[in-house]
């Protein structure tokens, strides 16, 4: 099992961990523990470097997070030292929280459900089953979000059991709950007045951090799936 450092600190940009599996043909170690995400959610992984080797890739495989290198990895027992590229994780830091306030903002006034989504840094798309979304409501949200950063909202992260989570109302924003049965904790990410929902990603720790949020298109997908487009600058 691999201990998910950036859970509890997203800031976390250094760590020091012992090899516990290694994968020669792909170039890729296991560690006991990590401050790289993955992937997931939407959320595109983390790259850096262990030692001098750049970390091109990161994926979980079951409770393991493998670290994809350009040169030969070191052996099983080795102790390494990660660092991450932190400009890329903070850019999707605050991508990923910009994306939070769009759902919160657009169920908290529409009621509208996420079907879809995607990210890359400071831009991406998000899917609605908002059927009464209309070009000139766009304007609209876009003004709504913006007030959301402005408002200074603390970003706050913990673990419950799944039967505790499952008890918050509404916890699930996406149409499909995607959280598998055999989980039997869940991470919560809350800002605070706004939006409160199961999310396994990074944030920054106040909604002042994301910057300004543009609405950079709109598409309907469907009679009731639409299609927002974010920009972050």
């Amino acid at each position: 099992m691999t201990e998910l450092l950036y859970y509890k600190d997203s800031y976390k940009q250094e760590f020091d961990a012992r090899v516990v599996e290694v994968n020669a043909a792909e170039k890729a170690v296991a560690l006991d523990r990590t401050v790289f995400f993955p992937g997931g959610g939407g959320q595109p992984y983390d790259r850096g470097w262990l030692g001098k080797s750049a970390v091109t890739r990161t994926a979980r495989q079951g409770e393991v997070v493998w670290h994809f290198l350009d040169t030969e990895p070191p052996a099983v027992a080795a102790q390494v030292h990660g660092k991450l590229d932190w400009g890329l994780r903070y850019k999707l830091m605050r991508t990923h929280t910009a994306f939070h306030i769009l759902c919160g903002v657009v169920f908290r006034d529409w009621k509208a459900q996420v079907t879809g989504g995607n990210m890359e840094p400071l831009k991406g798309r998000m899917d609605f089953e908002f059927e009464t979304l209309q070009r000139e409501l766009v304007a609209e949200i876009e003004k709504r979000v913006n007030a959301e950063v402005s408002a200074a909202r603390p970003i706050l992260a913990r673990v419950l059991p799944r039967e505790e989570a499952f008890k918050i109302p509404d916890l699930i924003r996406t149409k499909i709950n995607l959280l598998p049965e055999d989980i039997r904790e869940v991470r919560i990410v809350e800002i605070q007045g706004l939006d409160l929902q199961a999310d396994g990603g990074t944030h920054v720790a106040n909604t002042k951090e994301v910057g300004i949020i543009r609405v950079a298109g709109y598409e309907s997908k469907g009679r009731i799936n639409k299609r927002i487009k974010l920009e972050i600058t």
